[in-house]
């Protein structure tokens, strides 16, 4: 079995610690430089030593430059490594959805997290590309803003399972917990609970370990964006709780964890911990300046509420919903 739930533990009072490893770039403060995000090659060892050089003597050296050239160093003295990532996106509901697999695996074992059924075939002929073996299709929580591609991956290619948490109530093939481990070849997604955005939202967190990515990253669904969070008026959202999930779960990550979320609404496509740590404009207040925060927000109602969330308690199967 490539999932395992070793653990049952509280998920707000988690005491692990975690020990980072992989390579992506990451947007910055100030003249920011936006990299996407690619798998790293031994040739550019070159390449990063130098751009870790170049940041060292700028005076224009915020956390996110730092952080940058840290992460760089790392990765430059890092073995070639065996994590494939890519970050796509999904433009009318501005989704990100990401593609893992285990490159030094013999079967190339592979997941995607987020999947939106309008780029199905994208994702798809990608996994088919790549020569991976897509095995399974998961989600950060119910979403509310798109239908999830999961259902119609399961269509295209028999075999792939789809993982949601149980908290979420909603239809999947694996209903995971918090602490639950979630493995593709040698490597593995750890589930860490963190409500607030929804009740049953996940943050998929690469393994700790020296065989696993260092960096590590964190997949945070909407319960932590890019210098933001996501809404807590809906869906049993809590501000509360969405606070104590950040702290707890994420904000206790090495400052380095790279943070990747399900939307970004301004061209940013990673941070970090040690980034939101200082420049988050909510999660870096007390709980009692966020909350009120969050109840000033006045946000409009989601136009696609009404079909998405049905549809994704089905695991995205719209022919299993209702038509009104």
């Amino acid at each position: 079995m490539f999932l395992i739930r070793p653990s049952t533990s509280s998920p707000l009072n988690s005491s692990a610690h975690f020990v980072p490893r992989r390579p992506l770039p990451r947007p910055v403060r100030g003249k920011m430089l936006l990299l996407r995000s690619h798998r790293l090659l031994s040739s550019t060892s070159a390449f990063l030593s130098s751009y870790k050089a170049a940041i060292k003597t700028s005076r224009l050296a915020p956390l996110g430059l730092r952080a940058m050239a840290a992460y760089s160093a790392a990765a430059a003295a890092a073995s070639p490594s065996r994590l494939l990532l890519r970050q796509l996106f999904e433009k009318e509901s501005s989704t990100y959805t990401y593609l893992l697999a285990d490159l030094a695996h013999p079967d190339k074992p592979a997941v995607l997290v987020d999947p939106v059924d309008k780029t199905v075939d994208r994702d798809t002929n990608l996994v088919k590309e790549l020569g991976l073996k897509l095995i399974y299709a998961m989600n950060t929580h119910v979403h509310a803003d798109h239908v999830t591609g999961t259902g119609l991956i399961k269509k295209k290619m028999p075999g792939v399972k789809s993982v949601i948490s149980k908290a979420s109530t909603a239809q999947a093939d694996h209903l995971v917990d918090h602490a639950d481990k979630i493995y593709f070849g040698d490597l593995f997604l750890e589930v860490r609970a963190t409500p607030g955005h929804t009740v049953g939202c996940v943050t998929y967190v690469t393994g700790d370990g020296p065989d696993q990515p260092h960096p590590r990253i964190a997949f945070t669904g909407d319960t932590l964006l890019i210098h933001g969070c996501g809404r807590t008026d809906f869906q049993g959202g809590s501000s509360h709780q969405l606070y104590q999930s950040v702290h707890s779960q994420i904000f206790t990550l090495p400052k380095d964890t790279l943070i990747y979320p399900a939307h970004d609404y301004k061209g940013f496509t990673v941070s970090t911990v040690g980034e939101e740590l200082l420049y988050n404009p909510r999660l870096t207040k007390d709980e009692e300046t966020f909350k009120s925060i969050m109840e000033d927000l006045k946000l409009t109602y989601p136009k696609m509420i009404d079909i998405a969330v049905p549809a994704n308690m089905a695991c995205g199967l719209q022919d299993a919903t209702t038509k009104s």
